[in-house]
């Protein structure tokens, strides 16, 4: 297993250097120059100043000089600046922001711990939600009670998240005004400590039940048809003529088997925690990752765009990394020493 382990981490590290650079050369035909902005206030601000001077030394200072590929090497900090220094990616630069004029470090700090403990209590609400009744609609096939639940998710499943965020702020914030309708902290009001933590969790808990509703179709229905699957399996029909009590077929044998196809999906939507998730955000007003980038990406501020980028494919491949040891782990059966 640990030989598998590094072996996968050589190749997750070629593949993102091989992604790294067709990223950064993408982001790099984007028509946007932020050596000639820079240039151009100081021409407005100084019309002594000579332009092409002023062009040169600020591409110098943001490493924009030389090839595309030498201009890759600085940006991962493997090639030197004009001044001789190593300030990239791995020394721990992100680059800084044109639009907010700090450290991409700095921008996306908040953003991020915003988004993560949003996204990964949804997760969690979700997953304590649907596996069992997954599992109890599994068992019960059939029945009036699945073919509820059946329905329920069918409907949640279809309609888009946007649909359901608005009737969701018409009946709890606008009908019954228990939640704000946005925002993150009330406003006007100065709160600190405990007190501005409970204010964020009030503010949380609209689009966490939004987000939360969302997510339960498709995992109710992946987890029923990974049980119904498994229940028909010969090892459970053995276990049922042992005589084996029924819930220990369900819960031992039969979930065993059921959590191999539903393990990825749920390190999958676990790892899905970083990614954000623009239209709730944006609509409950909520300073989250998926928001920054969003607007990076549409104001051509491409040191945040490509430091997100390159935190997704990292993210992407350390998630497939840690569903090929899940299932060694869930799966006895299942050996990745290769």
């Amino acid at each position: 297993m640990v030989k598998y382990i590094f072996k996968r981490i050589g190749y997750m590290l070629v593949v993102l250097a091989l992604l790294s650079l067709l990223v950064y050369a993408v982001y790099n035909l984007i028509p946007a120059d932020k050596a000639a902005d820079m240039a151009m206030q100081e021409i407005a601000a100084n019309k002594n100043l000579v332009y092409a001077e002023r062009y040169l030394y600020w591409q110098r200072r943001y490493g924009l000089d030389g090839s595309l590929f030498t201009r890759y090497l600085r940006w991962l900090g493997l090639a030197p600046f004009y001044s001789g220094e190593y300030n990239g990616l791995l020394q721990g630069n992100l680059g800084t922001s044109i639009a907010y004029g700090k450290p991409v470090a700095e921008v996306i700090k908040e953003p991020l711990l915003n988004t993560v403990s949003l996204n990964l209590l949804t997760a969690v609400a979700a997953l304590c939600i649907t596996i069992p009744l997954g599992v109890f609609c599994a068992v019960r096939r059939g029945g009036k009670r699945d073919t509820a639940v059946q329905v329920g998710t069918i409907v949640g499943y279809s309609i888009p998240a946007f649909i359901i965020a608005i009737l969701f702020i018409w009946l709890f914030a606008v009908k019954l005004n228990i939640f704000p309708v946005s925002g993150m902290s009330s406003v006007g009001k100065d709160y600190t400590g405990f007190r501005a933590f409970l204010d964020r969790i009030w503010h949380f808990t609209l689009p966490l039940l939004v987000m939360t509703f969302c997510s339960l179709g498709g995992m109710t229905r992946y987890t029923r048809a990974a049980m119904i699957e498994a229940l028909s399996l010969d090892c459970i029909r053995t276990a049922r003529a042992k005589g084996v009590k029924e819930r220990t077929v369900v819960r031992v044998h039969a979930f065993r088997n059921a959590l191999i196809p539903i393990v990825s999906l749920i390190i999958g939507w676990l790892i899905g925690v970083f990614s954000g998730s623009i239209m709730i955000e944006n609509i409950f007003g909520i300073n989250g990752i998926g928001k920054v980038y969003f607007e990076a990406l549409t104001a051509n501020d491409n040191e945040i765009a490509l430091a997100m980028q390159m935190f997704y494919i990292a993210i992407a491949l350390i998630g497939n990394l840690l569903v090929d040891i899940a299932y060694g782990l869930v799966d006895p059966r299942i050996r990745v020493n290769k």
